[in-house]
Parts: structure tokens; C-alpha cells; sequence
């Protein structure tokens, strides 16, 4: 069985671990899958169904063993990426992958849409946030929607370092905000090296969101949620106890994810309190500024993901951005049918976005459907 590698963010090989043989993938089918209507699963058409079944399904592994690579973010922060290296790496795309609020780089939308890329002949770079993944260890800091710096720092170690030649980025709700925040960010100065984006279920509207969350058909969602990061800032207690002014007992107290950032994201992050962060941080406020390709998906059933008026107009007038908004597919999920492929929905249209981009080919607006 092959070990997986542990590189740092300047290219040196950890000695303890021996590297892995990748196998080359048999290239996916050269059929155009994007613009393909969405299907909800006969069985699981409603919000919570979608939502719950695209948690816990699991999917196929497609992947060969990861290359575990350190990227220095901050000089006192670093975060584990597990790579996947095509046999030339540098001419292939490389698809970097963002999660979810509590989520890592062995999340489930993680692993099904790094075997997609994998299989199409795309490198795959799977991210795990700061702290996540078992990772609070690598720096004193908690992780926040407002980080999409660390993104970039990622990409422009492997352009620098590895001199990969074409990367896209796919971010999944709190990692979709991060992606689409970043190309925001970066506007018309993005480096050419970057050549798409793609946000599914993006938390793009950060208090509208969290506010959502609260409802009480949502609960479900919001303790696992507070469960996690009431854990994590455990873990951060007992690694940095003189960075942290946390009373255990009122870390219990806190009973939705907007006190959690009021109490603890924004204090620790730099923000006045959760309004501040929320404005601050959200990718709502950049996204007019994209200028590479970018596909966006959300669903309007979504139970928590909110998008306001005001964003959903600059998705529309960017015409970078291919907006497409189904009436159907939970947060996260779009499960269709398995007709001839896993019924990954919205891994299989980021997968053929990015070739399409690639191939240079125009994303005309009648590409961009939902439901059907």
C-alpha cells in the first residue's frame, strides 16, 4: 500500500514518508454534460431529503493516494492540502478544492468532485481550512469566511513553486463564499494562471444566511454546526490557552451560529462583532468584480442559503458568472437520478464547466438551466 508524502509550502520532501504512484485516469467520456437540466431523485425531492441524503450518501473514491503538503498562509499559520498529481502536473488543470463550515478535505462533495476531476485528467489539490481536518495544531487562529487570502496563498505557492500553468477553484457553501470572495478580490489583477471558478450552495449573504439557520425547521443543521465549532474551540483552549479568554460554560450558552460569531469569530478575528464580520466578509460585496469564467449554483429550495435581491442582480448583469438557480436540490446535494453516472448533479456540471472553459468554448445563456 502506498504512503501518502508530506511536502511544505517550499517544495521539501518530508523524509519520514515515501511518495505515492499515481496511476493515470481514463479520461471521462468526451460528452459536453454542462447546461444539463437538473432532475431532482424521484425519492428525495424535497429540501431536507436532498439536503440530508447529499450529506451522508457516500461516494465512489476514485482518488490514488494524496501527497500531504503544508501551505504557509500567515507566518505563524499553516493549513494541509492532500494532492493528486497528474504524471505531467504542470500541463494539466488543476482543480482546487474548498469546503464547507465544518467540513475538510475528506468531506463527501470533496471526494466525489475530486474523483470527477481526477478521472478527467485534472490535477486535484482537496483544501482543508484552517483547523479543519484535525489540523488546529498547524496555528493559533480559529477559521472564518472571511479568509480567502488563505486561497489565494495556496495558488500562488503552486504556481510559484510546482509552476502549474491552469488552476480553477470549487467551494462548496462557507468554501464557495471563500472562492468567489477571492476572484472578487482579485478583480482584473487575477493572475492569468487562473482560469475559472465555480461556487456551489456559496454563503454569500453571510447574515441573511446565519439568520436562516435559526429557523426552527433548520435547527437540525445549526447544532450540528455549533457542535463542531464549540469542539474546536475546545481543541484551540487546550493547544493555546494564552490566546484564548473562553469561559467553557458560556461557550454552552450560546444557542445559534450568530452568537457564536459574536462571541467568538469576531473577537478573535478581528471584527467589532457578528454584523461586522458578516458584512465584511461576504463575497456579496466583491462579486461584480469577477473577471474569470464562473459558474454559480444554487437552489432555491436551499434551507438556509439566502440570496438577496441586491446579489442576485450583480450575479445576473457580471457576464462572467453563469448564475443558474434550480428550483430543487437542498444545500450542497442536487441528487438526481443515477442515469448513467453517480447522479452527482452539480459535481458533474463543475467538472464539465472547467472543460469547457478550458477548451476555450463560449458559455451562452441558454447553457445555463436549472430544473427541467
Amino acid at each position: 500500500m502506498h504512503k501518502s508524502k508530506l511536502i511544505l509550502a517550499d517544495g521539501q520532501l518530508s523524509p519520514e514518508r515515501s511518495a505515492p504512484a499515481n496511476p493515470a485516469p481514463e479520461p471521462l467520456s468526451g460528452s459536453d454534460f454542462f447546461g444539463e437540466p437538473f432532475r431532482p431523485r424521484r425519492s428525495l425531492r424535497g429540501a431536507h431529503a436532498q439536503t440530508i441524503a447529499g450529506n451522508f450518501l457516500p461516494r465512489r473514491n476514485l482518488l490514488p493516494p494524496p501527497e500531504e503538503r503544508l501551505f504557509s498562509v500567515e507566518p505563524d499559520m499553516q493549513v494541509l492540502c492532500h494532492c493528486h498529481w497528474q504524471p505531467q502536473r504542470a500541463r494539466a488543470m488543476t482543480l482546487v478544492i474548498v469546503h464547507g463550515l465544518e467540513g475538510s478535505s475528506d468531506s463527501q462533495y470533496v471526494i466525489g468532485t475530486g474523483s470527477k476531476a481526477w478521472m478527467a485528467g485534472m490535477n486535484v489539490v482537496r483544501m482543508n481550512m484552517r483547523n479543519c481536518g484535525d489540523t488546529e495544531h498547524l496555528g493559533p487562529t480559529l477559521y472564518n469566511s472571511g479568509m480567502s487570502g488563505d486561497v489565494g496563498a495556496i495558488a500562488q505557492a503552486l504556481i510559484a513553486v510546482d509552476g502549474l500553468q491552469k488552476l480553477a477553484f470549487v467551494g462548496y457553501s462557507m468554501g464557495g463564499n471563500l472562492v468567489l470572495k477571492l476572484l472578487g478580490e482579485w478583480g482584473e489583477q487575477v493572475p492569468p494562471e487562473v482560469k475559472a471558478g465555480v461556487g456551489v450552495s456559496p454563503a454569500m449573504d453571510l447574515a441573511s444566511s446565519a439568520d436562516a439557520l435559526h429557523h426552527p425547521a433548520n435547527r437540525i443543521y445549526e447544532w450540528k454546526f455549533l457542535r463542531g465549532l464549540r469542539r474546536r474551540v475546545r481543541r484551540k483552549l487546550a493547544l493555546y490557552p494564552e490566546r484564548y479568554e473562553v469561559d467553557v460554560r458560556e461557550l454552552r450558552r450560546l444557542r445559534s451560529l450568530r452568537d457564536f460569531d459574536d462571541k467568538i469569530t469576531a473577537p478573535y478575528s478581528g471584527y467589532s462583532d457578528a454584523q461586522d464580520y458578516y458584512t465584511r466578509a461576504a463575497s456579496a460585496k466583491v462579486i461584480d468584480r469577477i473577471s474569470v469564467p464562473t459558474l454559480v449554483l444554487h437552489a432555491e429550495d436551499d434551507p438556509f442559503i439566502r440570496v438577496l435581491p441586491a446579489t442576485r442582480e450583480k450575479l445576473q448583469r457580471n457576464p462572467r458568472i453563469a448564475f443558474v438557480e434550480t428550483a430543487h436540490g437542498g444545500h450542497c446535494a442536487f441528487l438526481a437520478d443515477p442515469n448513467g453516472y453517480d447522479g452527482r448533479w452539480a459535481e458533474r456540471q463543475t467538472i464539465a464547466f472547467i472543460q469547457r472553459v478550458e477548451r476555450g468554448e463560449a458559455l451562452e445563456p441558454s447553457l445555463c438551466r436549472g430544473d427541467e
